[in-house]
């Protein structure tokens, strides 16, 4: 398909944005504080720094209430053959922004109507009377089955470690062509090896969540919270139960990029970041996630299988912004920086100088995605496949693109490193979110389509396979990945 060349639309007016960059060994972490000098006109603050063009919100996306969803097909900004970092933070920001907009009482992703909540077999959740989300599942990804619980003393009041919750959602695009896709595979139409790709427009959500009761009654209002279905530990009945959204996923199909973008989100009082000059995580104050002090190491993101962590209440994001460092600076990756962490943190203060609702108190993370500049939609996909299990290696000249060690401190907590020892980190061996998801299946097969994982399992469950047997297969994938990035030193 041809492809038009189209300009990034970016609303640069007159106003300047001061950001306190914060130094390495800030114990806090937090969205960067921004000081507007000048004048907000139409809703963007801008600033210029060394000449260079910032990475920034667009008038467009504000108020929050009417946020649009972002161009995403023919004609937007990734319909060129020249692509610029920048878009996919603005892409992954507005997405967000879309998702979590209010329509009538609750975010447009809790409606059930562009988007669904599904199972993590793809299958929609029977939604009950009184609640915006059903809430069963409580283990992360990763073969070690990590249970991610609360730090007590967050709300010292109550005292209490919860366990933090997930649901999923995805678009009624995805979920059609996911249909599509099985009945093309059951009839043979669809070989289980193909070079198929989901849609424009494809989105998959997934959502951390944990008892309102979690967060001290003076700070809750910085958390958006809703009334949801908690399965009890009997395994059928429910509770209704007021819950308070930590982090999500944000993953979406755009034009030229089979491969989905890879975005992030979470709340700005969760976690610390790892100072990695003081090789310290540390926090002067109670987190949601880490108890005040310090902790050296990753006995804080580190799970005993089927256990708990090695130690608890220590939970902290490794890299911020999932940007790899070292003591001495960035590490040298396929990814150019400080570009893309500046970038991130650029449009993360443009959005918060924005933002008026409790969404301001959440904070992008980060993205991940690859190099498919120039590449036709057949190129694309067979690229994706030829990568294989190496299409997140962020050594350089790698395809890789972004923040090559992302992740979410609520979902993969445990999975930010497959390394015992921080010492043995290095670019051959970061984890991201390719380094479980890729074109290889459960079953072997290779598809751009397998990067879903969910749809995987909706796939080997219409084949006949039992929840333990997909459950094992998915295992089986997750251990010989962690088993090769543990080899790389």
């Amino acid at each position: 398909m041809k492809k038009t060349t189209t300009r990034v639309k970016a609303v640069l007016l007159i106003a300047i944005l001061s950001i306190c960059f914060t130094s390495c060994k800030n114990e806090e972490k937090k969205v960067d504080e921004v000081k507007i000098e000048d004048v907000k006109e139409e809703g963007v603050a801008a600033y210029k720094k060394g000449g260079e063009t910032p990475c920034l919100s667009e008038a467009s996306w504000f108020p929050h209430s009417q946020t649009p969803a972002p161009e995403e097909g023919k004609g937007s900004p990734f319909d060129v053959s020249s692509t610029t970092n920048c878009i996919f933070h603005q892409w992954s920001w507005q997405k967000f922004l879309w998702v979590t907009k209010p329509e009538g009482d609750l975010p447009l992703f809790l409606h059930q109507k562009e988007i669904i909540q599904v199972d993590d077999a793809m299958e929609p959740v029977a939604q009950r009377a009184g609640v915006s989300v059903v809430l069963t599942d409580t283990i992360q990804a990763g073969s070690r089955h990590g249970v991610l619980k609360v730090n007590p003393a967050y709300n010292s009041v109550v005292g209490k470690d919860f366990t933090v919750h997930y649901s999923i959602h995805t678009s009624l695009i995805m979920q059609e062509a996911a249909e599509v896709f099985k009945k093309a595979l059951e009839t043979g139409e669809l070989p289980a090896d193909n070079l198929e790709t989901f849609p424009v427009g494809s989105l998959e959500l997934k959502v951390s969540w944990v008892d309102a009761t979690a967060v001290p009654s003076n700070k809750l209002e910085n958390y958006y919270t809703t009334m949801a279905a908690v399965i009890n530990k009997d395994g059928k009945t429910y509770t209704n139960t007021k819950m308070a959204l930590l982090g999500m996923h944000v993953v979406g199909v755009v034009e030229n990029h089979p491969e989905f973008i890879w975005a992030t989100f979470e709340h700005n009082d969760m976690a610390p970041n790892y100072d990695w000059k003081a090789n310290m995580a540390s926090s002067a104050t109670q987190k949601l996630l880490f108890a005040e002090g310090n902790t050296s190491g990753l006995d804080g993101i580190t799970f005993i299988k089927d256990d708990k962590p090695v130690l608890a209440s220590k939970a902290f994001d490794l890299f911020q912004y999932g940007v790899p460092v070292t003591a001495s600076g960035y590490m040298e990756t396929s990814q150019s920086e400080p570009e893309n962490f500046d970038h991130i943190k650029e449009i993360n203060a443009s959005v918060a100088a924005n933002l008026k609702d409790v969404w301001k108190n959440y904070f992008y993370n980060g993205s991940i995605w690859i190099d498919t500049d120039g590449m036709t939609p057949e190129q694309q996909a067979e690229k994706i496949v030829e990568l294989g299990s190496s299409i997140g290696s962020a050594t350089p000249g790698s395809s890789a693109r972004g923040s090559l060690n992302c992740a979410n401190v609520t979902m993969e907590t445990f999975t930010q490193t497959f390394q015992s020892n921080i010492s043995d980190i290095k670019v051959s061996n970061l984890a991201n979110c390719f380094s479980c998801h890729n074109p290889s299946s459960f079953a072997g097969n290779t598809s751009p389509i397998y990067l879903s994982h969910i749809f995987d399992k909706f796939i080997q469950v219409n084949e006949g396979k039992s929840e333990k047997e997909v459950e094992l297969m998915k295992d089986k994938q997750h251990q010989k990945m962690a088993e090769f990035l543990r080899t790389m030193k």
